[in-house]
């Protein structure tokens, strides 16, 4: 076919897109200028200003353009646009969902993995990316005190554990599961997690045909820990049943408490019935680094699967999780294929491809930040920064347990829960009361700018919720939370009092 273009035009080509190297240094020396600045200043930003769908779409353009806009207006623009209409998780009093604050290594380390757009999928492709891939995923597992034979860098939590499930379903599969796929056998399998976990579990049970009812869900114990007597009790049941066991999860950092599960324990049953032992940590699951942790992890490093997330407590920027494996064909037997328009294997020295381990062929460098970060503070100062978000954490407990209008409930790794309860209204109103005045509390505090916490239930209780992985939080934002909150608290109880005395009139 002729080309439509002239071999002059072709030959003569002048991307518009491509920025020279004098204006890529002066939008990129103006962009670091104002990252720097709001970095600097980020203590006086207001967490976020709250903008509806609607005035958030009312600043941008109304439609595509038809000409272009320069590089350095553009993202001057776009700067502004962010900055003034984000929630900012790295704001020192942002403890709500499970974000952590983005180091600023990590920031550079994007955008260097973005300069050089290596496709991580094989070795051929990303030579030296695959290799600091391949150690950040060492050096992760080394840090927890895990084993790992392999692993992989995904996007997050809910992948990191879909990966270690689905390793357990090839794994534990009798049958030629790839070529035959799911069928009567697979109807009997069932999975064993406590009432805390993820939502992961249940998108997992459904998307990968094992299905909602073979999840069986382990109650929690009074210090909100799977019962292991009531899981063995289920596993044997169901074996009399003809039923197959094939999973058990158990949480490193449950997101509602941060509860650690009896990991050991729960590995000498998964061994006992030959199940898959997987553990979810994509929260607490680096607290393990910690040494006068180590008894609460003890079993970690029995597992035959582990999810992580770097983003959450190891200060990456979004998005980056992991999943280790003990056996290093877990994942590659569960993902595996080899197309023949791919030349990506070698008959000299043995080459890692990932996209033998996982979901994706095309994959961007996550690990970059990860292992720039690891290398900037190393182990120790890792743990130094986990054990001060603890130690805050429990002094926040600490001061709200003395406050007579807070009432404390739970404090566990660095998440403390608790509610704001009007002095002297014991007897007075009963938990529907409390549950609706902490609802509206909690909505105002996410919405004034001033400090983010987040919510647990626990026993029917509508609670506020703190988890501290953030490098900037210090004492006094803890203290200004305590006093927000007893501010914000006593209003919105006046103003149910009110709208209480005026339905009765």
């Amino acid at each position: 076919m002729e080309s439509s273009l002239p071999a002059e035009t072709l030959d003569q080509r002048q991307s518009s897109i491509d920025i020279d190297a004098k204006n890529f240094r002066e939008a990129g020396h103006q962009l670091i200028d104002e990252i720097a600045d709001f970095l600097s200043s980020i203590r006086d930003y207001p967490i976020t200003a709250a903008p509806t769908p609607g005035m958030v779409r009312a600043k941008l353009p109304d439609t595509m353009p038809l000409a272009g806009t320069g590089a350095v207006s553009l993202l001057e623009e776009s700067w502004k646009l962010l900055a003034e209409n984000s929630l900012l998780n790295g704001h020192p009093r942002f403890w709500g969902y499970i974000t952590s604050s983005p180091a600023p290594i990590g920031m550079l380390g994007d955008l260097l993995a973005s300069a050089i757009n290596s496709n991580c999928g094989a070795f051929v492709l990303s030579p030296m990316a695959t290799e600091i891939e391949k150690q950040t995923i060492q050096w992760l597992g080394e840090l927890i005190g895990y084993p790992a034979g392999a692993g992989i860098m995904v996007s997050g939590g809910n992948v990191a554990n879909f990966i270690g499930f689905l390793a357990a379903r090839k794994a534990k599969a009798n049958w030629d599961i790839r070529k035959l796929g799911l069928g009567p056998q697979q109807g009997k399998w069932r999975i064993y997690t406590s009432a805390e976990t993820h939502t992961w579990i249940n998108k997992a049970a459904d998307l990968f045909g094992l299905g909602l009812d073979a999840i069986r869900w382990i109650p929690i114990d009074a210090d909100q820990k799977m019962n292991i007597s009531v899981l063995e009790e289920k596993i044997v049941e169901d074996k009399e049943k003809w039923l197959i066991p094939l999973l058990v999860v158990g949480t490193a950092g449950s997101v509602g408490t941060g509860v650690v599960d009896p990991l050991k324990q729960i590995a000498v049953i998964c061994k006992k019935h030959d199940c898959w032992f997987h553990v979810d940590g994509a929260y607490g699951g680096f607290a393990a680094a910690l040494p006068e942790l180590k008894e609460l992890f003890q079993g970690i490093e029995l597992a035959d699967s582990i999810a992580i997330d770097p983003h959450k407590w190891l200060y990456s920027p979004l998005e980056v999780g992991c999943t280790l494996v003990k056996n290093a064909s877990a994942l590659t037997d569960a993902f595996s294929f080899h197309p023949v328009y791919y030349n990506f294997e070698s008959k000299e020295e043995e080459r890692t491809n990932f996209y033998e381990s996982g979901f994706q062929n095309s994959r961007g460098f996550r690990a970059l930040k990860v292992w720039l970060g690891l290398r900037q503070l190393g182990a120790e100062g890792h743990v130094k920064l986990i054990r001060e978000d603890i130690a805050l954490a429990q002094r926040a407990f600490q001061l709200m347990s003395s406050h007579e209008e807070i009432e404390t409930f739970t404090q566990h790794l660095s998440i403390t829960t608790f509610r704001y309860k009007p002095a002297g209204i014991d007897g007075k109103y009963g938990q529907e009361y409390l549950n609706k005045l902490n609802q509206s509390l909690l909505d105002r505090l996410q919405t004034g700018g001033e400090v983010f916490p987040s919510n647990a239930v626990l026993n029917g209780n509508f609670l506020l919720r703190i988890c501290i992985v953030n490098f900037r939080t210090r004492l006094c934002d803890l203290e200004t939370l305590l006093d927000v909150v007893t501010k914000q608290g006593k209003l919105i109880h006046e103003q149910m009092q009110k709208g209480a005395a005026f339905a009765s009139e």
